[in-house]
């Protein structure tokens, strides 16, 4: 079975498993604390695998500590895409295009994403988590 699917120009990447893994942990986590998980493409098996290095794109799964105006305390999962506007235009195409996937194999359900990396702060974090109210 291919790693990827592909639709005219499109390619779609498979999420690697040992990743589906580390998500599913990551969602049940019982720390307090923020964390993340860095992920990206690797282009020659077309396959969502762990981020070692730091690439142009990428895609985050975000634990965030989330303090609501009545105090409560929530712990949202969030995945953000960034995809700066330097990117390769295949690079590009294919992030966009495995985007979908790794949201549904991690199950999330709240999918933020900007062009530019200088927008990534715990304000517009904040601001985006803002509509989940």
């Amino acid at each position: 079975m291919p790693y990827f699917l592909q639709s005219s120009s499109l390619v779609v990447c498979e999420v690697d498993e040992s990743l589906k893994e580390k998500l599913k942990k990551f969602r049940f986590r019982k720390e307090t604390n923020n964390a993340a998980i860095l992920m990206k493409i690797d282009m020659e098996k077309q396959l969502v695998i762990l981020e070692e290095e730091y690439e142009s794109c990428k895609f985050i799964v975000y634990s965030y500590k989330y303090v609501h105006a009545d105090g409560r305390v929530s712990y949202p999962l969030c995945f953000i895409f960034s995809s700066p506007m330097g990117c390769k235009p295949e690079q590009q195409m294919m992030y966009a295009g495995s985007k979908n996937r790794l949201v549904q194999a991690a199950e999330l359900t709240k999918v933020f994403e900007t062009r530019n990396a200088d927008d990534l702060t715990e304000e517009w974090l904040k601001n985006q988590l803002a509509f989940f109210r």
